[in-house]
């Protein structure tokens, strides 16, 4: 039997005081506060007292509907497979369109309790007598908003970067905010040891130089300065070996040390496409690492994902498959390492490490380390702010031994004529320093990054480990 938290129990008393009056209710709680397991507790509410027949749930992937459905069958005691019989069933919002028309009539004819978990991805209003939104807004306003009998929406990033309204909500009108029945900060979840401390660690360069015939040689100071040049991108160092391994040098550093307490932590990289996971992998595999990869390409990820979530490996290394909902706990340190520069991805990425194990000693925390692009740097201090109080801790290793530690876990073998050529039109390819191109006339640039790294620490909870 689950033992409910002090907020799910809140949560679930509210929601069902709510139905009384209402039909809908939205949870905003911070991820990996357990979510899944309040809204299926209210569905037990709901069943025992006699208002529904069934419940549906839709998530936005294959992997959250799967935990979904295993969390309400043990909650409810009974099979959840939407067959014969079960209480219900678990589906994924890109399902909707090809769902048989047997399921939407159960909606019509029945009392059903519609869950929709990370509603933030469906948007829609009704405007005219007319839906308008995405996809799976239109269906929810179609086939659900008045045909369940209660439905039940989920965040933990309730609002959308393209700033549209999300299906079903409420929005305060003198600041524009979205109005939430019931909310769950990250600061509580913390204090209540539902969640472990973040601590996210910005990586920069003191020495960032670029070269070409049409500006000569310019030096920057740090990322930012280089990216406000314009003359290359944020991906730009997001593919650069010796960037790849300075970030994964002090993660896995982080994770060996975290392992002496805790021996099944893991590490999660969040990579920016299948051949950066591959070069990643690589790196990882000269250091004698064995990550493992899982990304919209591999064949049976969920059953990869599932087979990491109770293994001992310490690094498993993503691509659009581990960033929103997964639940794997003994995840505690992750390289977020993607093109995405959004809030809402980032602080879903940072989720993936925040679910405490009962087995986590007290000042357990959680690692993040991004580079320090100012959009990432922006998220990470409003991250702060919702954590009030917590002092921002910097540092800058002494100039002996600048950007020139490595860890013991970590040993990489560079070549020090490496450098990335760049056309300015866009095109990107690697070379070593002195091979002619097959197309000289071509205007480049040469990036070239030193080994002067240095770290700023947002020691969010002042926590050790």
């Amino acid at each position: 039997m689950i033992r409910l938290r002090k907020w799910q129990v809140e949560c679930s008393e509210k929601a069902l005081s709510v139905f009384q009056n209402q039909s809908h209710f939205l949870c905003h709680a911070t991820p990996a506060a357990g979510k899944t397991v309040m809204v299926a507790s209210v569905a037990k509410a709901l069943f025992q007292h006699d208002k529904i027949d069934f419940v549906v749930c839709f998530s936005p992937s294959r992997a959250v509907a799967h935990g979904a459905a295993l969390t309400f069958s043990q909650i409810l005691g009974r099979s959840f497979n939407g067959q014969i019989g079960a209480a219900g069933g678990s589906y994924t919002y890109q399902s909707m369109d090809t769902l048989p028309e047997e399921l939407w009539q159960v909606l019509r004819e029945h009392r059903v309790l519609v869950v929709l978990d990370e509603i933030h991805h469906c948007s829609g209003v009704v405007w005219e007598s007319s839906p308008i939104g995405n996809s799976w807004g239109r269906t929810i306003l179609d086939r659900i908003q008045g045909k369940a009998r209660y439905t039940m929406a989920l965040s933990g990033t309730p609002w959308r970067t393209d700033d549209s309204p999300i299906v079903l909500s409420q929005y305060i009108k003198s600041n524009g905010q979205i109005s939430c029945d019931y909310e769950y900060g990250l600061r509580q979840a913390v204090l209540d040891g539902v969640c472990r401390a973040p601590k996210i660690v910005l990586t920069d360069n003191r020495e960032i130089s670029l070269k070409s015939a049409e500006f000569g040689c310019k030096t920057f100071a740090s990322i930012s300065e280089s990216l406000k040049n314009e003359h290359i991108s944020y991906p730009d160092f997001l593919f650069r070996d010796e960037v790849i391994d300075q970030i994964l040098s002090e993660a896995s550093a982080r994770l060996t040390s975290i392992r002496e307490h805790t021996p099944m932590a893991g590490g999660l990289v969040v990579a920016a496409s299948v051949a950066h996971a591959e070069q990643i992998a690589r790196r990882l595999a000269l250091a004698g690492e064995h990550p493992i990869i899982v990304t919209y390409q591999t064949p049976e990820a969920q059953r990869i994902i599932s087979n990491f979530k109770t293994s001992s490996d310490r690094w498993i290394i993503s691509v659009g498959m581990i960033s929103e909902g997964t639940d794997i706990p003994r995840l505690q340190v992750c390289c977020h390492l993607s093109r995405i520069r959004t809030e809402l991805h980032f602080r879903q990425v940072l989720g993936r490490i925040l679910r405490r194990q009962p087995t986590d000693p007290a000042d357990t925390s959680a690692w993040l380390y991004v580079l320090a692009e100012p959009n990432l740097a922006e998220f990470a201090r409003r991250i702060g702010e919702d954590l009030p109080g917590e002092k921002v801790v910097s540092f800058v290793p002494d100039s002996e031994t600048r950007g020139t530690k490595k860890s013991k876990a970590m040993k990489f073998y560079q070549d020090d004529n490496f450098a990335l050529t760049l056309d300015l039109d866009g095109q990107t390819s690697v070379e070593v320093s002195g091979r002619s191109r097959e197309t000289p006339d071509e205007e480049e640039i040469d990036l070239r990054i030193s080994n002067h790294y240095w770290n700023e620490v947002l020691a969010l909870f002042a926590h050790s480990t």
